[in-house]
């Protein structure tokens, strides 16, 4: 008794230790590695089975106890923080308080035990009825997307005796914990095992109570319930689509025939995606026809479509050029045209008077701003005539240098007057427009000019006129001529009846409820404005704000001035307009197309300019003719030129006459050839390139003046197109110098070669023809080849030296620096003659 006193047996229960010391009320526990902690668990035990009102009922047998005992368990107070009874005081032995102590450990446990018991199985409960009702709620919302409403009544009874039997198993337990949490209850008492704790009263909740999700999803919670679970709507979408797509595939599928769209180019990966086959296929497929390529490798239009043929599908052909398609618009339905005003071009030589006879017509001066006279531009003008009606005049340069802006003129109007001075008669230009008027088949009015003269002769003009199959109506034909005073407006009246007659028979229309088309009669770059086309209006009527294409640029109408300097809002068809707006400056000659959208506008332009850009670098296939031009081109001078004018047509004109000047010695280069004035850009260009600047009716700005003065570049400013070409002959002909011309004065026959000192030879000579004098050049020829060229270095006659030696006479002659000389050989005999160089 005393060993076990000592030394109690408590079995498997070692964490609690009994090595603590009963009047401290500690527990020391003991770890590996010789580590050991002590800690007051007498205290927590009681406090947790002291209850108030329940300190008697677990007692497990009646024994006697002090008075102070049950005091100090009274409900107001609570336990002493050292509960353990003193052994000189208490009456049990320490053999039973150690049991006690045990017991009550015990019993601490196994409460706890089962408490969390109890625990787990509500979680798992409330876990398992959380589960049924969601995998309830996923198969009421399956059924609601699959029956029809008549079903609807049949679907709620189902759910509600699913509902009323669910949780019925459930009740006993909740019973039992319900009755186990009342006050004062105690569960029967055993041998061993102490009753266990009761647990705070928890409020009951109903059983079809909804019920929020705790936790998360385990496979445990769901195999608890695994009838109860059903598939999600998505599990269940995605299971039906494999279906589907399985079902779909399970037959052979048909090849689908496509309609392949095949630029003039394209890639293989790129013809691939539209035909909607592998890359690699189609690799494999000209690497059979004898054509290795890659994916990304560009393949032409017909090895495109022998691959789209070989694979089934049709081909379409498309081309760059297709952006074009429908820009100018339809043919205009007879029922839509209205009459317009006609548009008339006056032509003539130079000086024979048509801007002034134009001045006349207008009532205003336009002769004087034109520099010397001469009309340097195209001017577009409307006339307003007595009875209302309005004629559109042209008046076109005359003089050679603008034969293509002549040529523009004639091929946007209806009809032409011919100027033809009555004291000058038929001149070279004059002859071009009347070639210009036949070409663009459009009838011709002539208008005999300056009959106020001294010397006029009308009729003469008639019969040169005849000379170039023109027939005037007073010899019989069927051309109408007006004799006319431009200075004394004389007969004004008569050509402007002349001209609506004709107009008449013309029967002049146009449909202006349609899209806008013009011609640019005149483009320029303005200072302040930019980029400004004047546009002769064909058809449909131009309004502020269309969007537009011309050549190779786009834009958008900002404005648009009249020929009197008005701001008009819209332009009909025979109306010339100045237009703004433009993204840069097209060529005279464009035609100007309204589209409907920037986008389009943009494309056509972009697709315009790349042929122009082609045509510019693309060079011709190489021939025997190509080949030695070219290198007679690059043994000729460049004579480099940077030219800068008011307006495109002075430009182009300028540019074209300069190109005429060349020949094969010396040929001029245009580096750039530009509208506006000029900048630094231009001075840095020509510095360069080491080229003087021609301006037409422009000046540089201070800045390029500046350069220009520093790096010592040439400028040169005209506003006469002769001045100009006259300047570029001259620069063109000093540059290569002076003319050196041979002259042959002399032949001889070599007869005999004697030795003269030393190292020299001497020739003995016969003239043949001419004269050999000293000092002159001299060629030597063996068998037609030229060996010497040099000087006659002396010339003797009999030993004595003479000046010259004429034909028929011998002489003896030595050469400067050669001593190459034969019997039989040839000398010739030459003067060089500089003449001042021309072009």
């Amino acid at each position: 008794m005393s060993e076990t006193t000592d030394k109690p047996k408590l079995g498997a229960r070692a964490p609690l230790g009994l090595k603590r010391t009963v009047e401290t009320g500690k527990v020391k526990q003991s770890f590996s590695h010789g580590r050991s902690n002590t800690v007051v668990v007498e205290v927590k035990k009681r406090r947790i089975l002291g209850r108030p009102g329940e300190a008697e009922a677990p007692k497990p047998e009646p024994t006697p106890a002090p008075a102070p005992a049950p005091e100090a368990r009274a409900p107001q107070a609570p336990p002493p923080p050292k509960p353990a009874p003193r052994v000189a005081d208490d009456p049990l032995t320490r053999r039973e308080l150690q049991e006690k102590l045990l017991r009550e450990a015990e019993e601490a446990r196994l409460s706890a035990l089962e408490e969390a018991r109890r625990r787990e199985d509500r979680q798992a409960q409330e876990a398992t009825e959380d589960e049924r009702r969601r995998a309830e709620e996923n198969r009421r919302a399956e059924e609601e997307a699959k029956r029809q409403a008549e079903e609807e009544a049949k679907r709620k009874a189902e759910e509600e005796a699913r509902q009323a039997a669910a949780p019925e198993p459930a009740a006993p337990a909740v019973a039992a914990d319900e009755e186990e949490r009342r006050p004062g209850h105690a569960r029967p008492k055993q041998a061993h095992i102490p009753a266990k704790r009761p647990e705070p009263a928890r409020p009951a909740r109903g059983r079809d109570e909804h019920r929020r999700e705790r936790g998360k999803l385990t496979v445990t919670r769901a195999l608890d319930d695994g009838d109860a679970r059903a598939r999600s709507l998505a599990a269940l979408r995605r299971s039906r689509e494999k279906e589907r797509r399985a079902h779909q595939q399970a037959g052979p599928q048909a090849k689908q025939i496509r309609d392949v769209v095949v630029p003039e180019a394209i890639t293989v990966q790129e013809l691939a995606n539209r035909m909607a086959e592998r890359g690699a296929d189609l690799v494999k497929a000209l690497f059979k026809m004898g054509v290795v390529v890659t994916v990304n490798q560009t393949i032409d239009q017909d090895t495109a479509e022998l691959l789209v043929t070989e694979f089934g599908h049709n081909i379409k052909r498309v081309s760059e050029a297709d952006v074009e398609i429908g820009i100018g618009g339809e043919t205009d339905a007879e029922e839509t045209l209205q009459p317009r005003p006609a548009v008339v071009t006056i032509m003539g030589h130079v000086d024979h008077g048509k801007t002034s006879l134009l001045d006349a017509i207008r009532g205003a001066d336009v002769v004087s701003g034109e520099a010397g006279g001469i009309t340097q531009h195209i001017g577009a003008y409307q006339v307003n005539l007595p009875d209302k009606s309005k004629i559109t005049f042209l008046d076109t340069p005359g003089h050679e240098a603008f034969t293509e802006m002549r040529a523009r003129g004639a091929n946007v109007t209806d009809i032409v007057v011919l100027v033809v001075a009555a004291d000058d008669g038929i001149r070279p230009q004059t002859v071009e427009a009347i070639n210009h008027t036949k070409a663009a088949g459009v009838p011709m009015i002539v208008a005999i000019n300056k009959i106020d003269r001294p010397g006029a002769n009308a009729q003469k003009v008639r019969e040169e006129l005849l000379q170039h199959e023109i027939v005037v109506e007073d010899m019989g034909g069927d051309v109408q001529d007006v004799q006319v005073s431009a200075l004394k407006k004389t007969n004004l009246d008569k050509l402007l009846e002349a001209i609506q007659l004709q107009a008449e028979l013309l029967e002049l229309k146009a449909n202006p409820d349609r899209a806008a088309e013009g011609a640019v009669v005149e483009a320029k770059l303005d200072k302040g404005r930019g980029p400004l086309a004047t546009v002769l209006v064909q058809r449909g009527t131009l309004r502020v704000g269309d969007i537009f294409v011309v050549g190779p640029i786009s834009g958008k109408v900002r404005a648009m001035i009249d020929d009197k300097g008005r701001q008009v809002k819209e332009a009909g068809p025979s109306v010339p307009v100045e237009v703004l707006g433009l993204s840069g400056v097209p060529s005279a000659g464009d035609v100007l197309t309204v589209v409907e959208n920037e986008a389009r506008a943009r494309e056509v332009a972009a697709y315009r300019q790349g042929v122009l850009d082609r045509k510019r670098t693309t060079s011709a296939p190489a021939s025997f003719d190509t080949m030695f031009s070219a290198l007679k081109e690059k043994q000729a001078i460049e004579f480099p030129l940077v030219i800068k004018g008011d307006v495109q047509g002075s430009v182009e004109a300028i540019v074209n006459a300069v190109n005429k000047i060349s020949n094969e010695d010396i040929r001029a280069r245009v580096l750039h050839a530009g509208v506006g004035g000029i900048t630094e850009s231009d001075v840095v260009l020509a510095k360069a390139s080491g080229a003087p600047i021609i301006g037409f009716n422009v000046r540089a700005n201070a800045k390029a003046r500046e350069i220009a003065e520093r790096d010592g570049v040439a400028m040169q400013y005209y506003d006469v197109i002769y001045d100009l070409t006259d300047a570029v002959k001259a620069a063109m002909a000093g540059e290569l110098g002076p003319l050196m011309i041979e002259n042959v004065v002399g032949r001889a026959e070599v007869r005999e070669v004697f030795s003269a000192g030393k190292h020299g030879k001497a020739a003995g000579l016969l003239v043949t023809e001419g004269y050999i004098r000293k000092a002159l050049k001299a060629r030597i020829m063996r068998d037609d080849v030229i060996i010497y060229n040099g000087s006659i270095a002396s010339l003797r006659r009999f030993k004595d030296d003479v000046p010259e030696v004429r034909a028929g006479l011998e002489c003896g002659v030595t050469f400067e620096n050669t001593t190459d000389l034969k019997p039989g050989d040839f000398v010739e005999t030459f003067e060089v003659e500089e003449r001042e160089r021309t072009l």
